[in-house]
């Protein structure tokens, strides 16, 4: 039986739940029958049914579980959490076979599910396209093994290197990438837990920081302000969305409206600005329990965590714009990862190896 080929199909159906599972990961599971794909599922939104269950209440004839083979992207869970462990139903439903893209690296899991169902004498795979499935999985793992969240850097400049004119006349974006290019960035926002800009990008641009081109949830706004000079007047501060903002001022947490629409907090978190931004800024994100951010702006910020090697991926956009001047594009040594056209834009991905 061709393992790889049902093991894709799984990460196809894992990415339709991601920015929805959170904090549990997005895992694909598909149930095959002689040849035959007979149940399909992915993992549905936090506190309901992880992708096992999904797949097994998709098959209409459970007999057939009996002879059949389940491929899930990540190894079963073995403990109770929301939901009982999917490790458990597999054996309850008399599955044999088992095979799995990556081992969980929970600490609560952590090879344990695939005990289990050895020790129920179900046959066992383990580690089918696992590269691809770890980097599918990669905000799960980046958070338990590095107790910080993934960190996506973004940011689009010119045919001559800037990212921004050194002045301008409205408190709005300077857009270098094309309207194709600034979709994508929406989409990339509903797919992580958090946005994170700085104090001058929010004065000088003013950001809803929202997806407005995309049908997706909204991340949580982070915003860098040392000494609290952006404006309350400021869209971050609309209360529309869960607001963090990260100062060296002591301040207590604020309710923005008492509209049950915008009843989300505005937090304060205060951390010394002396040294060590970066890390603590990370610190305050997995206090949090945020997955996820992509960090858009400006300058100084993305350059504070490039500078502490606080990042996993650089997402640059080359517009076909010229300024001849202003802020500069960040510096950074990288593994050029992939490059792609879209339009008269320039996509490249870097990761950080």
């Amino acid at each position: 039986m061709n393992h790889e080929v049902y093991i894709v199909r799984c990460l196809e159906l894992a990415k339709k739940g991601i920015g929805t599972t959170r904090p549990n990961p997005s895992v694909g599971a598909v149930i095959v029958h002689k040849n035959k794909i007979i149940g399909e599922g992915f993992t549905s939104p936090y506190s309901g049914s992880h992708a096992e269950v999904n797949a097994i209440n998709s098959v209409q004839n459970h007999e057939l579980l009996k002879e059949a083979t389940i491929y899930v992207t990540l190894e079963p869970c073995s403990h109770h959490g929301k939901t009982p462990p999917c490790a458990d139903l597999i054996i309850e439903k008399g599955i044999p076979n088992v095979v799995i893209g990556c081992v969980d690296t929970n600490n609560l899991v952590a090879g344990k599910g695939i005990e289990r169902l050895k020790q129920a004498g179900r046959n066992v795979v383990v580690g089918v396209c696992e590269e691809a499935c770890k980097k599918h999985h990669k905000r799960f793992f980046t958070v338990q093994n590095k107790k910080r969240p993934y960190i996506i850097l973004k940011w689009a400049e010119t045919k001559d290197g800037f990212i921004a004119p050194l002045t301008k006349n409205e408190q709005k974006p300077v857009w270098i990438s094309n309207k194709y290019s600034q979709q994508l960035v929406h989409k990339w926002r509903s797919e992580e837990h958090a946005i994170l800009v700085g104090t001058n990008t929010v004065i000088a641009d003013n950001p809803s920081l929202t997806v407005r081109s995309w049908k997706g949830n909204n991340p949580i706004r982070v915003v860098i302000d040392k000494s609290l000079r952006i404006p309350t007047k400021s869209t971050v501060f609309d209360g529309n969305i869960q607001t963090i903002v990260v100062t060296e001022v002591e301040k207590e947490a604020d309710v923005i409206s008492n509209d049950s629409e915008k009843s989300h907090a505005l937090i304060y978190e205060q951390i010394d600005f002396s040294s060590r931004v970066a890390e603590q800024i990370c610190e305050v994100l997995h206090k949090h329990q945020i997955q996820s951010v992509i960090i858009e702006g400006g300058a100084k910020t993305l350059q504070t965590f490039i500078d502490a090697n606080l990042w996993d991926e650089a997402r640059v956009f080359i517009g076909d714009v010229v300024l001849r001047g202003g802020v500069k594009h960040p510096i950074f040594n990288a593994r050029l990862s992939s490059e792609e056209k879209i339009d008269n834009d320039i996509l490249r991905i870097y990761r950080n190896d």
